[in-house]
């Protein structure tokens, strides 16, 4: 059916890719990737894709060959006479190089942005970008699409007494704040000072959390530091009890062992990047409805941002 979107993925996101398209209604198209002796790989299409709408899912989370595969298959889309080529990128990886923060550093976003379009994409498709900015560091038109709209369906199903927003450090007040307008509940903030990357040194709770049930609302969990001391810190602030929400499970480092050791009722993130590890308090909620839904719409040229009830 020549109207039908052909949908296709890297190595990284192959098991969110089929669900996507077990959503979308077609079957998720051959891709086949040779790796040489010395780690060099080539994927190639292994079907006709002249003329067609191609939709390649790839996270570009570590290592870089991620990247560099989502890449070339843009290329090689492109060389094929691919009608209009799409990436959905679920995890857009070096989000949080999306300015210039130091000296003599990248702006790694705007490199890979550069990359992407002289690679051949027409259009991005993602999801909880770690800044918002970084929609701009494209000249091609980028659908960011929101984890509230499976999130909050979530959070009400809980029917959660004396419930709290709450954001683990300053950077996330908007969306926490976002949370708490659409669910009618307050919202409390934690103020964290870092004396490392990826380490917290001192934080602070900006609000009153005594009795409530709260929900910690971010878009990575990275290390889990800094998430897992907030839930501690509510906790002893006198919480009934304390959730984080994450869009993004990078998960690096000793991070799932420390999320069993805190103090979380449970942790829910969603499938843009791979578990490693199997856990009974991470509870991960599918993206891949959400995703064939955009594709739908990409294709028949309808408003995607109707989707959400708040962004």
């Amino acid at each position: 059916m020549a109207t039908k979107a052909l949908i296709f993925s890297g190595r990284a996101t192959r098991y969110l890719a089929e669900k996507i398209a077990e959503s979308y209604g077609h079957p998720l198209g051959n891709v086949v990737v040779t790796v040489f002796s010395d780690g060099e790989f080539q994927p190639s299409f292994e079907e006709n894709i002249r003329g067609r709408d191609v939709f390649i899912v790839q996270s570009t989370f570590s290592p870089a060959d991620n990247l560099l595969e989502l890449l070339m298959l843009v290329d090689a889309a492109r060389r094929a006479s691919a009608k209009r080529i799409v990436a959905v990128i679920p995890y857009f990886g070096l989000a949080r190089q999306d300015r210039k923060d130091k000296p003599r550093v990248s702006v790694a976003s705007k490199l890979i942005a550069n990359l992407l379009t002289a690679a051949g994409v027409q259009r991005i498709i993602t999801i909880d970008l770690h800044a918002d900015q970084i929609q701009a560091f494209f000249d091609v038109p980028v659908d960011h699409i929101y984890a509230s709209s499976i999130f909050t369906p979530y959070i009400e199903s809980l029917n959660l007494p004396n419930l709290l927003m709450a954001s683990p450090d300053t950077g996330g007040t908007r969306r926490a704040a976002a949370y708490a307008k659409f669910l009618q509940t307050g919202f409390v903030i934690c103020y964290k000072q870092r004396s490392k990357p990826n380490e917290v040194g001192k934080m602070e709770l900006v609000g009153n959390v005594e009795g409530k049930n709260v929900v910690l609302i971010d878009d990575i969990i990275d290390t889990a530091g800094s998430i897992s001391k907030a839930g501690d810190l509510i906790m002893e602030r006198g919480a009934a009890s304390v959730r984080a929400f994450c869009t993004h499970p990078v998960f690096s480092g000793d991070a799932y062992e420390k999320i069993e050791k805190s103090k979380f009722t449970e942790v829910v993130v969603t499938d843009t990047l791979p578990m490693k590890i199997q856990s009974d308090k991470i509870k991960v909620l599918t993206t891949a409805g959400l995703f064939a839904e955009v594709i739908k719409r990409a294709l028949k040229t309808k408003s995607i941002s109707s989707l959400y009830q708040f962004k």
